[in-house]
């Protein structure tokens, strides 16, 4: 409407004007021109671009600092991630009965196969201590579940969270996370931590998972999935 363009023009042109008008940036154009096709206006697909930067430090994410539940959940889902990077709609429905702890790893299956997450044992367990204290929390059969009344009619501690809630909670754990960088960093290390911390301040877990992609984490699909058995040796590379 600012630009005084129609469906039809908008076909036409693209959203190039649109983008230059309002400043978006690529993952906006992305998805824009996602919902433009939704809506029958015939635009070129544009991809998702890759994050920036292609290679980010993931492991102070997946670091416990302190008892809070909401910080151990996070932490517990970071550090699943990163091995088995799933989509939130997928952590939003893991159920605590497809994660299995073993002595040196986690197994999760899904309808799709079986993957083994190294790294993640001390957050797994560390999660389940916390949820034993409340009872709501230590029958939910959810893996994420909801730590406090929501909006909703249905809403309840222990419930199911929804994809919006899951990508404010890991929002927030990315942006605690920048701080606690930037206030605990030695002077030596001021520099990077400052650039890591603002590197968070922007992440989504979208990115997040692109990331632990890109670092060597198998793909969470029937098509390429890595199966336990033959995957007890691999290693999760991040860049650091």
């Amino acid at each position: 409407m600012e630009l005084d363009l129609g469906p039809d023009q908008l076909a036409e042109t693209g959203l190039g004007p649109l983008a230059a008008a309002r400043e978006w940036k690529p993952a906006t154009v992305a998805l824009y021109s996602k919902v433009a096709r939704y809506g029958g206006v015939a635009l070129p697909t544009a991809p998702t671009p890759e994050p920036d930067p292609p290679s980010l430090d993931l492991r102070p994410l997946t670091q416990l600092r302190n008892e809070d539940p909401e910080h151990v959940r996070s932490v517990t889902w970071c550090a699943l991630a990163l091995a088995w990077p799933a989509p939130v709609a997928q952590f939003r429905s893991l159920r605590r009965e497809q994660v299995q702890a073993t002595a040196r790893r986690l197994l999760v299956r899904t309808d799709d196969g079986e993957w083994a997450v190294p790294g993640a044992l001390v957050a797994w367990h560390a999660w389940e201590t916390v949820r034993d204290r409340f009872p709501a929390l230590a029958t939910s059969p959810w893996v994420l579940p909801a730590l406090r009344r929501g909006p909703g009619l249905d809403s309840r501690i222990g419930g199911q969270l929804s994809n919006q809630a899951l990508q404010a909670t890991f929002t927030k754990h990315a942006s605690r996370t920048a701080q606690h960088l930037r206030a605990t960093a030695p002077p030596s290390r001021r520099e990077q931590a400052e650039e890591l911390a603002a590197a968070y301040r922007g992440l989504s877990y979208d990115s997040y998972r692109r990331l632990a992609l890109a670092a060597g984490a198998p793909p969470v699909a029937a098509r390429g999935v890595v199966r336990a058995a033959r995957s007890l040796h691999r290693s999760v590379r991040i860049a650091g």
